[in-house]
């Protein structure tokens, strides 16, 4: 789950962490009135999105009056946002976020990641703020330094002193950023935190260290003990089909295909994906309706797949282990029925109960054509999409 960039200093601030004083607005007046409390004389103005590359977008504007402030809160509030993670259709900003300016001396990288490989917290840190840490991976991976965290004994003042002399930094700087780097992690842990990204981090010119920006990523299983923060979600920020998916217990992600799946396992469905691409088809979404899902949540995913108007056929995988043929069989006739069905369907059942899924299938009197494999079943609703383009 992600939250805005407010929330994330707002958290990040209670463990610690030095952020600039500012608030939320929602109109030009609220934006005034925050701007005229935080006194000047110069602010910064910040739309609000789930996405990275505001400033580049026009969504960060820095001002140095009041009449300035809302101006900017005027142009911003209200605005499709279009920056390279949002794809060019935009986020509307509903709101935005009036903070005081910073003397930025330098801007640096500080990150921190729930490590699969090495099961921990990992450090990332690099001289070079302000851009994305992908770019700087590919271009200069040496300016990265990693510092892992055993969480047998967590995070210890060396720690942090390793990552600030990775950052350069030096003097009186190295107890700011020991203090800043200790509270971060403590945030990181408490809050079930899979990722946070402070970009730039930046030292003053009096040689203070601040979050200049502030991103937080939290695992959504975790969430039923965060639930300060699980009421952070901003469902205008998330696909409106996934959450509806998530109100099933049903993991599902809109792509940009126009073939839709529905599979069994997370590790199946994205086989699927991989081999409609093989066979010169596009994926129209990734959904894992689970081990155990019912004829009302198959029938409830298949609505969720035909929602997305892109979608120009369905292929519906399923290997029967814990998840019986049968029940599939009959949820994918009730949603056809339901929902007059009028794309190509491709079933491929196997496992426990097969024969009796394909039997419910075929006596169905619906248009479904069923698939003997994977690369079968592929083969067949690609073959279908084109022919009824």
């Amino acid at each position: 789950m992600n939250i805005h960039e407010y929330q994330a200093k707002g958290l990040l601030k209670k463990y610690g962490v030095t952020v600039p004083s500012g608030g939320v607005a929602y109109t030009a007046e609220e934006a005034k009135t925050v701007a005229q409390e935080l006194g000047g004389p110069v602010w910064v103005v910040k739309a609000q999105i789930h996405a990275g590359g505001r400033g580049l977008g026009g969504g960060v504007k820095v001002v140095k009056s009041i009449e300035e402030v809302v101006q900017a809160a005027k142009d911003l509030i209200g605005m499709q946002l279009v920056t390279h993670q949002t794809g060019p259709e935009g986020k509307e900003v509903k709101r935005v976020y009036v903070e005081d300016g910073c003397d930025i001396a330098q801007e640096l990288y500080l990150g921190a990641i729930i490590d699969r490989a090495q099961d921990c917290v990992t450090f990332m840190a690099s001289t070079e703020g302000g851009m994305e840490i992908e770019v700087v991976a590919e271009a200069t991976p040496e300016k990265i330094h990693m510092v892992p965290i055993d969480p047998a004994t967590g995070i210890s003042p060396f720690h942090a002193r390793k990552i600030a002399f990775g950052l350069g930094l030096e003097g009186k700087q190295v107890g700011s950023a020991v203090k800043f780097i200790m509270a971060l992690y403590n945030a990181i842990i408490d809050t079930d935190a899979n990722l946070v990204e402070i970009n730039p981090l930046v030292v003053t010119g009096s040689g203070d260290i601040i979050a200049l920006d502030a991103k937080m990523n939290f695992d959504d299983n975790a969430l039923f003990r965060q639930k300060e923060i699980a009421e952070l979600r901003d469902p205008d920020e998330e696909d409106a089909s996934e959450l509806e998916a998530a109100q099933y217990d049903l993991n599902y992600i809109k792509l940009d295909g126009n073939i839709g799946c529905m599979v069994n396992g997370a590790g199946l469905a994205m086989s699927t994906m991989d081999i409609i691409k093989l066979c010169g088809g596009s994926p129209a979404n990734f959904l894992d309706v689970g081990g155990g899902a019912t004829k009302e949540k198959v029938t409830e995913a298949f609505k969720i797949i035909l929602k997305d108007t892109n979608v120009e056929g369905i292929l519906v995988n399923i290997f029967g282990g814990i998840m019986r043929c049968d029940v599939i069989a009959d949820g994918v006739v009730a949603a056809a029925r339901e929902v007059s069905l009028s794309v190509p369907l491709v079933v491929r059942l196997e496992g426990t109960n097969v024969e009796l899924g394909k039997k419910i299938l075929a006596e169905s009197g619906l248009p479904i054509v069923s698939a003997d494999d994977l690369g079968d079943a592929a083969e067949k609703i690609v073959k279908a999409v084109k022919e009824a383009a």
